[in-house]
């Protein structure tokens, strides 16, 4: 691929990924001041765990919580994913134009160990995938229900995979 297409594609797929990450946070901090604001009011429907009532730029809200999907979903229900869709597909894409395109300059480094473009490629998305699947493990295994044994078994997991892709790659 032209180094120049290359470097504007990158630059795109880069800012994409900044303003997806930056609109996933605030939805996700919206969404925790929501929760935390919610109230429990008497003669509230079954299945509502609390209100709220909000303003913002001279219009109200009022918003309720349902603790399961209510029997009738609206036509029109605003779903907020579309923020993390994009920041992982772009996080994907950065991940495949920068260090897998690139993968000669920056994902080898013949002085660690020799590989070629295709073996660094193979051994870092295979490595994505056992670290997901191990990941999964974790969280489904007995240590999943202590949140600091997960935790700390995750850093361990961490560090060392940090210090096998230190042996691997540049």
């Amino acid at each position: 691929m032209d180094l120049v297409v290359t470097e504007w594609l990158t630059a795109g797929v880069r800012w994409r990924h900044v303003i997806a990450g930056i609109a996933w946070i605030g939805t996700s901090f919206y969404f925790i001041h929501l929760d935390l604001s919610l109230r429990r009011r008497d003669g509230l429907p079954d299945g509502v765990q609390g209100e709220a009532d909000q303003v913002h730029g001279g219009d109200f809200y009022h918003m309720a919580k349902y603790l399961v999907v209510p029997s009738h979903l609206p036509a029109d229900l605003t779903w907020f994913k579309w923020e993390a869709y994009i920041t992982w597909l772009s996080g994907t894409a950065l991940l495949v134009l920068v260090y897998y395109v690139g993968a000669e300059l920056y994902l080898i480094d013949r002085s660690v160990l020799d590989l070629s473009a295709w073996q660094a490629i193979g051994l870092s998305a295979g490595t994505l995938l056992v670290a997901w699947l191990l990941y999964e493990a974790l969280c489904r295994s007995p240590l999943g229900r202590h949140e600091g044994a997960l935790a700390g078994g995750g850093y361990v997991f961490l560090v060392a995979l940090t210090w096998a892709f230190t042996e691997m790659f540049s």
